[in-house]
Formats: structure tokens, sequence, C-alpha cells
């Protein structure tokens, strides 16, 4: 597991936000992690100690002045025993105190006490966040080394407001802890890469589309796993409900043309992995307003126009990456489909994979691939989807060394 044995101090401060650190703890955990929390007073009233206790599988620290943990002058031990210390939420309130170098409860204690890299997840409502004071204290602590994960973009829990403010999801705060204390080798280090992921939606009118069955999940796992290898990775997404994943630029796009467009304008590049679910067809002339049924008609013919190839554009094209990968998802005679696409598209390697709906891969976390090269073909076992991309990514990163 990625952090195995890494411990993290988390600083759960108050706000409504609070709520995910309960997740953020499990995820963390998950991982690998150790976890040792710190509660603000505030935070108590959002959650309480015992629940963040029976999730972390430990003492909950509370009090600068706690008779049993200062003995030994804890907030110094608890600054200094941790690889990490991790803010979520990070309220208007702490960073303001984290700024100006004030400690006067145990979180803002320990946060000046410190020597360990500090992340910080904002969480407030997008007014407080955008308020002058409080764009200064970013800046502030940005210059002080601090780094940051969100706040995201959305809807807030008032009612009626939306904007930036949201505290990223747990995961997303995972994922920047685990970029931030990898220190393994960085093989993809300066190199430059285009992923595509998820479906793409190509409107029938205003409120119907044809689409492929497609979470996104491998997809935006990959870009993650080539971007902990030190890839400045570049994401096009169709629509897809997951977040996006940490340390990678995505542009969010609907319609194949949109994709196509978005990746050719991103080369050259070194490596393109092609994972999107693309809709082979789109009609050819979608409605302006709904199309409505009508009572003993038959419904309106559809003509289809056939979408952009945006894997064969992208292995034929002048500017061609020096490694193209594709993706292959069958439903029948998965090898010699894979073969096909190889020669067909210009690919220097195929990830094929039955999507038959017995098989769960369509929306599920896990999948089972063949890897369909002019080297042979490699069949890998059932894995995680987060598995496949971490092998994905370092089968890259030994092929690209290779050219």
């Amino acid at each position: 597991m990625e952090l195995s044995g890494k411990r993290i101090l988390l600083i759960i401060s108050g706000g409504i936000a609070a709520y995910k650190s309960l997740d953020l703890i499990r995820r963390l955990r998950e991982h690998g992690a150790s976890v040792r929390p710190v509660m603000t007073k505030a935070a108590q009233e959002f959650i309480t100690p015992l629940a963040v206790g029976a999730l972390s599988a430990g003492h909950v620290y509370l009090d600068l002045f706690s008779r049993e943990d200062e003995q030994d002058v804890g907030h110094i031990r608890l600054a200094r025993d941790t690889d990490l210390v991790v803010v979520a939420p990070a309220s208007a309130d702490l960073m303001a105190k984290m700024a100006h170098g004030l400690a006067d409860d145990l979180a803002s204690a320990v946060l000046l006490a410190t020597d360990r890299p500090v992340l910080i997840a904002p969480a407030m409502n997008p007014k407080m966040w955008d308020a002058p004071p409080t764009r200064r204290n970013a800046e502030t602590l940005k210059r002080d080394g601090i780094h940051f994960v969100g706040p995201m973009a959305g809807e807030m829990a008032e009612s009626n407001e939306a904007g930036v403010g949201r505290m990223a999801e747990p995961l997303e705060i995972v994922s920047a802890v685990v970029k931030l204390l990898d220190g393994g080798p960085k093989p993809l280090a300066g190199r430059t890469v285009i992923v595509t992921s998820g479906p793409t939606h190509e409107p029938i009118d205003p409120v119907r589309y044809i689409a492929n069955r497609s979470s996104g999940r491998q997809g935006h796992a990959i870009a993650a796993a080539l971007a902990k290898l030190g890839a400045d990775v570049a994401l096009v997404s169709g629509p897809v409900t997951i977040p996006d994943p940490a340390g990678v630029r995505t542009v969010h796009v609907e319609r194949a043309e949109e994709m196509l467009q978005a990746v050719i304008s991103r080369l050259p590049a070194d490596i393109a992995v092609m994972v999107a679910a693309v809709a082979d067809w789109r009609v050819a002339s979608s409605a302006g307003q709904k199309i409505k049924k009508q009572p003993g008609e038959p419904p309106p013919p559809l003509q289809l126009a056939e979408n952009p190839d945006i894997l064969k554009t992208v292995g034929h094209h002048e500017k061609r990456p020096k490694l193209v990968v594709g993706f292959a998802a069958e439903t029948q005679d998965v090898v010699n489909n894979g073969r096909a696409k190889l020669e067909r598209k210009g690919a220097d390697m195929i990830v094929a994979n039955d999507v038959s709906p017995e098989t769960g891969v369509m929306g599920g976390i896990r999948n089972k691939v063949k890897i369909i090269s002019a080297n042979g073909i490699d069949e890998w076992p059932d894995l995680g989807k987060e598995e496949v991309a971490d092998r994905l990514a370092a089968l890259i990163a030994a092929r690209l060394m290779e050219t």
C-alpha cells in the first residue's frame, strides 16, 4: 500500500465539512497510514471525539493544556512525531491563525511547532474564501511552503449557495498525501502525457444522447498513476461522476469531436493513453428542441454519422507521441479484435478486456486485461482498477525507455 508505515497527524477544524474527515481517516488507513487526530473545539461541535477515535483506533488530542497529554510537552511531540500534518477541513479561522503565527490552542500550537510538511484542505463559504483577508492568508501560507488541495467548486451546505469553497473529497486528499510522501523513483519526470477517460455524450436533442457505458474509473486511475511516476499529465475526460484525480490537469468535454480537439491541441506529447469509451456514432443533425412523441405515429428515424476515431488519428498523426496506448473493450474474441485494432489504429499497445455484462467491468472497481503488442500477449490476473493503472504506468515507463 502506498502509505504503508507512514504517520499522519490529522488536524480537524470546525465546519460542516468536518464530517468528511471521518471518511478521510478510513481512506488513509486503507492506504496503510496510521492516523493521529487533533480536534479543535469548533470541530467537536460537528463530530464527536468518540467517532474520530473509533475510526482512527487511537487517542484523540483535544486540549493544549491537557494534564495527561502535556506531561512531556505533548504538542511538540505531536508536531515532530509524524511524517505529514494534514489539516482537513481547514477553516478560514485556522488559516488566519497559521498565516499570522498564532498558537492559542492545540491545533495552532502544533502547526507553529512542526518541522514536517503541511497539507491543508480549505473548506468554507465561497464568500469567505473570496474575501480579501482569506486570499491574503492563502498566499502567505503558500509562500511559507504550505501545500494545498482544493477548495473545490460545487453546492454548499447552505441552501441556494454554490461556488468555490467545498473541501476536496477524501480520495483527492489521499492522492495529494501520496504525492507528497512518495519518495520513490520518478521514471516519467519531464515526460508529457495525454490520457482520455470516461464516455462521450452525443446529443439527440437537448435532453437525450447516445453514449457508451463508462464510469471513467480506469482512465482516471491511469492518469493518477502516471502522474505519480513524475509525468506531466493532461486528462481529457468525458462526463463522469467521479472526482478529478489530484496532481493532474483535467479538461472536461461532452462530445467526441470536442475530445478529439482537446487531444490534438495538446500534441506533441511523449505518451498518449486513449482509455475513453468514445461513442462510434452521433446523430447527423441533433434537434434544437426536445423531440415529442406523437400519438399514433412511429418514432422519428435517427440518421447517424460516424464520429472521429481519436486513437487512429493520434496513432497516425504527424506529431505522433513516442508511445501510443489504446484500449479495446470487447464482448467476444478479445484477442483477435485487439490485434486487429493494434494494426489498424497505429498503436504500440492495446489494453484489451472483456466488458460483457457478466464481468461487471463497466462501472465496477476491478478489471482483467490482456496487453497486446508486437512483443506478444501478456495476460494479467483479475485486479482492482488502481492496481491495473499502477502496473500499466510502470510498463509504459519501461517501454518508453526502450524507444
